[in-house]
């Protein structure tokens, strides 16, 4: 059994593999590298046969989307730390080490990520993780460097270690028998948001989840699923309010759920009127979803887990962001 396997799931993603997997195999040290195709049509395998025949390959019949990608290929993979690493990453030397250092320090601690920095503009923090993710009351996730699309200049200040409450799912270290433990990511999200549900069940179980400064990797973000998407919108509507569904007590649903609803039609109206009118489907579509499998989302609340929640923000990063102007984390008072 391998201490730690780097698993990138890649789907039509050959070009990425190309151009990203070089570093990936050059600065891992001993782990273990795994390519987890969800049946691409683009030579992505053949391209990794040929190029790569140190890399292990796990072939999925169909495209299972991020969760259940993942979810098939780690029951295949024997390792101890579990590397969940998107295929639009460039890793940079000595990147694991750090986190695995920091995972060998506390058995509590089940899941770390590294600085996550902008390929595109690398003085910049990436959206999809950036210095450490956070989430508000009301179940809105934000990140250390990024408040919804404000993205803060990387100058030292995140360089620390710190606990948070989720880590990306771009570049998330993870421990193996807590990832299967746990139940994995939930396959109701296939994709956006879904570390965010696992890190909450990890952080209610009482583990720890950490950001580790030491370690920097540049993502390029959005090679997926662009972030303007409509079909992102829906997944970010949904997707949320699942999160809140799954995760809050049900005194805390009872209120929480219908203002968010309200926030969302606020959203989907702004989305209307300024000409985003696929997007404000998108919303419709989103709460036409949650309507008709509400009960069935609600059975799949974690039975067993305390519904409190450490490293969680009291008050409403909405409210701050655009009444109070509050941009940057350090704003915040955390």
């Amino acid at each position: 059994m391998s201490l730690v396997a780097v698993v990138i799931l890649n789907y039509n993603g050959k070009e990425l593999l190309e151009k990203f997997l070089p570093s990936v195999t050059q600065w891992s040290g001993d782990a273990q590298i795994i390519v987890a195709d969800n049946s691409s049509t683009d030579q992505s395998v053949e391209f990794v046969r040929q190029a790569y025949p140190q890399v292990k390959l796990i072939s999925i019949s169909s495209n299972l989307g991020f969760c259940g990608g993942y979810n098939f290929a780690l029951q295949q993979v024997e390792a101890e730390y579990y590397v969940l690493l998107n295929s639009d990453v460039k890793v940079t030397p000595n990147w694991l080490e750090p986190m695995i250092t920091l995972l060998d320090s506390d058995k509590n601690i089940a899941a770390v990520q590294p600085k996550i920095l902008s390929y595109k503009e690398q003085q910049l923090f990436e959206y999809a993780g950036a210095g450490g993710g956070f989430i508000d009351a009301l179940g809105y996730p934000f990140c250390r460097g990024r408040i919804f699309d404000k993205v803060e200049k990387d100058h030292g200040q995140y360089d620390d270690i710190v606990p948070i409450f989720w880590a990306t799912g771009a570049c998330m270290v993870i421990r193996a028998e807590l990832y299967h433990s746990m139940g994995g990511l939930d396959e109701t999200f296939f994709a956006h948001m879904e570390e965010i549900d696992l890190c909450w069940r990890l952080n209610r179980a009482g583990h720890k989840v950490m950001y580790c400064g030491n370690s920097t990797v540049y993502h390029v973000g959005g090679a997926t699923l662009n972030k303007s998407n409509p079909r992102k919108t829906y997944y970010n509507f949904r997707n949320g309010m699942i999160m809140l569904i799954k995760n809050l007590s049900i005194g805390q649903l009872l209120y929480k759920l219908p203002i968010r609803i309200g926030l969302d039609w606020i959203a989907a109206l702004k989305f209307l009127v300024t000409g985003y009118g696929k997007d404000f489907l998108a919303v419709l579509k989103a709460h036409f979803y949650i309507i008709i499998h509400f009960f069935g989302l609600f059975s799949k609340r974690p039975s067993g887990l305390p519904y409190k929640a450490h490293q969680t923000y009291k008050g409403s990063i909405l409210i701050d962001y655009y009444l109070k102007g509050r941009k940057k984390f350090s704003d915040l008072g955390l």
